[in-house]
């Protein structure tokens, strides 16, 4: 397989248009379909969306550790400023925020994700990491390859 054709797959595994991962990898735009049918792309396609689903699975589990773990210290500095900035709230970490509201009092209202429903999800993660962990993935994975004309993932065991 050559550079740009691998450059396809990593486009493809992506997005899922054959036309727009042709152009983005150099080639014209119809060259697309005849990429999906040379021998090897399919494999390497699934390889590159079983990397972005592993990598989206761990994005999702920091995402649960920060909101069971995270600090509301900058939420609380960020309630009793009249009239933040933009600089100043480009410094803050407010992910622990799930709504703001400003009445028309003028007071501010901030509700904050559920730290127990975090902690829950990280619980089923370890309690059985294979079967448990993010069901959501796979059921995605599979669609995505049935949708992709590449049938069923690899990962067909469950």
């Amino acid at each position: 397989m050559t550079k740009k054709e691998d450059i396809f797959c990593c486009y493809y595994s992506s997005n899922g248009n054959a036309e727009l991962s042709a152009v983005m990898a150099g080639y014209a735009k119809n060259a697309g379909q005849r990429l999906l049918m040379k021998k090897g792309m399919s494999e390497r396609i699934r390889q590159y969306r079983n990397i972005r689903l592993e990598n989206l699975r761990l994005a999702a589990l920091t995402g649960y550790e920060r909101l069971a773990f995270g600090s509301i210290a900058d939420s609380i500095k960020l309630l009793y400023t009249d009239n933040p900035d933009t600089g100043l709230l480009e410094t803050m970490d407010l992910y622990m925020i799930s709504e703001i509201k400003r009445p028309k009092d003028g007071a501010m209202e901030i509700k904050f994700f559920d730290r127990l429903k975090a902690l829950e999800k990280l619980c089923e993660v370890q309690q059985n990491p294979e079967e448990n962990s993010m069901p959501f993935y796979k059921a995605l994975e599979r669609s995505a390859g049935i949708f992709n004309g590449d049938g069923v993932s690899s990962d067909d065991s469950d």
